[in-house]
C-alpha cells in the first residue's frame, strides 16, 4: 500500500538493466524520430474522448512525455450512469516500436520513467491511473459501487482499443504489486488486448477466508533470530503503547491530522504494530535485521523505527483518505491477509485492526464477492498464456502466488528478493529466459488465447 512500495518496484532504469547484462533496445535518436514525434500531439488530440492535458519535460532522449485524460463510463454496462476522466500518461518514441501498457493499480506517476519492459523493448509506454484513484474519480460524492475488477478491466480495454490506432505493433502489459494484479485482471476479461503480460510481485488471494499461506510464510521467512527480533520489537511497542500513542497524537496535532477513519491513534498504532513483520519483509532484507530495536531501545527509537517500517502517516486521515478505494477493493473482492498474533496475547485491543473495513468509512457499504478471486485464478491456471510472473522469495505478498498453466507462461523467483524485484535481479539463466520470452512475444505475432476469456 505504501507509496514507496509501488513506485520503487516499477521504474527500472536503463542503467540498471545494462548493468545486469540485459539486452536493451536503445531509445531512438532524436533526429530520426522528431518528424514523426511532431505529429503525435495532433494525432492524440484527434482521438475521440481523449484530452492532451500537457506535455511535460524530463523525458529521455528520443522520447516525449504527455499527460492525457480519457473520458470513461462510470459503469461500462450503463451509459446513463455518467462519466469520469481517467488520467493517462504517454512516453512516446515511435509508432513502429512495441507499446507497454503500464497498470499502476493506484494513481499514475507524473514523472517520465520507463518500466523495465519498456526499457528492454525500447518501446512506447502508456500509464493508466486506476479508476477512482488520484484524479480519476467521478465528481459525485464518494460512491465506490463501480470500483470492481471488471469495470477496471473494461477501462483498460477502451484505452487499448483507442490507442492501438496510433500504435499498431505488439503490446505488452505490465505492473507491480496491485498494478500487476490489475494487468492480470485485464487479461482475464480481454485476453486478446495485449500480446503478453509481465506482472511483478502480484498477490493472488484466492480464498479470503483461508490465510494459512500468509501465516506460514511469516512464521518461516528469514532466520529464527530475525523473526524473534521482530516479535520482540512488536511486544516492546505495545508494552509502551501509552508513550507511543502520546507521541503519535502529538504528531497529528502538530500537522493538523486526525484519526476519524480508523477511529483513534491507539487503534492506528496497534494496526501499524501488527503489520510490522509483513511490511519489514516486503520492503527490507536480511541485512536490515540488525537495525530492529532491542529491549533497551528508547521510546524515540521505537517510534522512529515503527514509522520507518510501517509508515504511521498511512493510518491518519490525510493519507488514509486517499487509500479508501484500495481498502474498499480488498474488502469487496481482492481480500486481505492475516498475521501471526499469538506472541501478542494480552496486548491487543482491536480484533479487527487490520481488516479492510477499518479503513473505509462506515457509511460506505461493503459486501464481499467470494467468487471474484477464484474466477481470476481459474483463468490464469486454465487459459492464461504469455504470462510472466516475477516474484521475490522473501516477499510475504506472494505467499499465495499465481500459478499459471502450461500455455507459454511461467513464474520466476528472485532469491532473497522482496517486493521490489526486477527481471534484472533474476538468476542469469532465468533472466535470459525472461528476456528471450519478452522479445519473442513482441516479434512473433499477436497472441492467440484459447477461449473468449469471459464466463
Amino acid at each position: 500500500m505504501r507509496t514507496l512500495t509501488r513506485r520503487h518496484l516499477l521504474g527500472t532504469a536503463v542503467s540498471a538493466a545494462s548493468a545486469a547484462g540485459l539486452a536493451t533496445v536503445p531509445a531512438r535518436a532524436v533526429d530520426r524520430t522528431r518528424a514523426a514525434a511532431d505529429d503525435v500531439a495532433d494525432a492524440l488530440r484527434a482521438l475521440p474522448g481523449l484530452r492532451v492535458i500537457e506535455e511535460r519535460p524530463g523525458a529521455e532522449p528520443g522520447y516525449r512525455f504527455f499527460v492525457l485524460g480519457l473520458r470513461q463510463p462510470v459503469d461500462h454496462t450503463d451509459p446513463g450512469a455518467g462519466t469520469f476522466e481517467q488520467r493517462l500518461t504517454l512516453l512516446h518514441t515511435a509508432v513502429d516500436r512495441p507499446t507497454v501498457l503500464f497498470s499502476t493499480g493506484y494513481e499514475v506517476p507524473l514523472t517520465p520513467r520507463r518500466t523495465e519492459p519498456a526499457v528492454l523493448l525500447g518501446g512506447n509506454q502508456i500509464g493508466v491511473e486506476h479508476r477512482f484513484f488520484g484524479t480519476s474519480r467521478p465528481s459525485a460524492a464518494l460512491d465506490l459501487t463501480h470500483l470492481t475488477i471488471r469495470q477496471a478491466a473494461d477501462d483498460h480495454h477502451r484505452v487499448v482499443r483507442l490507442l492501438r490506432s496510433l500504435y499498431p505493433g505488439a503490446w505488452i502489459s505490465t505492473g507491480g504489486s496491485k498494478g500487476g494484479m490489475t494487468s492480470v485482471y485485464h487479461r482475464r476479461f480481454h485476453p486478446h488486448d495485449v500480446d503478453a503480460t509481465v506482472a511483478y510481485s502480484a498477490p493472488n488471494n484466492v480464498d479470503d477466508r483461508e490465510d494459512s499461506a500468509y501465516l506460514r510464510f511469516l512464521e518461516h521467512v528469514g532466520t529464527p533470530a530475525a523473526r524473534d527480533a521482530l516479535k520482540a520489537a512488536q511486544r516492546h511497542m505495545l508494552l509502551r503503547r501509552t508513550e507511543l500513542v502520546a507521541r503519535y497524537e502529538a504528531w497529528a496535532a502538530a500537522t493538523g491530522d486526525t484519526f476519524r477513519i480508523v477511529g483513534s491513534a491507539d487503534k492506528a498504532l496497534e494496526t501499524a504494530v501488527l503489520r510490522v513483520p509483513f511490511m519489514f519483509w516486503q520492503n527490507r532484507t536480511a541485512a536490515d535485521v540488525a537495525a530492529v530495536p532491542g529491549p533497551d531501545a528508547s521510546t524515540d527509537a521505537l517510534y522512529a523505527w515503527l514509522d520507518d517500517t510501517a509508515a504511521l502517516t498511512v493510518y491518519a486521515d490525510s493519507t488514509a483518505r486517499q487509500y479508501i478505494p484500495y481498502w474498499y477493493q480488498l474488502g469487496t473482492q481482492m481480500g486481505y491477509l492475516d498475521v501471526p498474533t499469538g506472541h501478542l496475547d494480552g496486548l491487543l485491543r482491536y480484533p479487527d485492526a487490520i481488516e479492510p473495513r477499518s479503513f473505509v468509512p462506515r457509511d460506505v457499504p461493503m459486501h464481499f464477492d467470494a467468487e471474484a478471486m477464484p474466477d481470476i485464478d481459474r483463468w490464469v491456471r486454465r487459459r492464461g498464456n504469455r504470462l510472466l510472473f516475477v516474484n521475490g522469495t522473501q516477499d510475504p505478498s506472494v505467499a499465495e502466488p499465481f500459478r499459471p498453466g502450461p500455455r507459454d507462461a511461467r513464474v520466476q523467483w528472485v532469491p532473497g528478493g522482496n517486493h521490489h524485484v526486477t527481471i534484472a535481479a533474476l538468476p542469469p539463466g532465468d533472466r535470459a529466459e525472461a528476456v528471450a520470452a519478452l522479445h519473442r512475444w513482441t516479434t512473433g505475432g499477436r497472441a492467440r488465447t484459447s477461449g473468449s476469456g469471459v464466463g
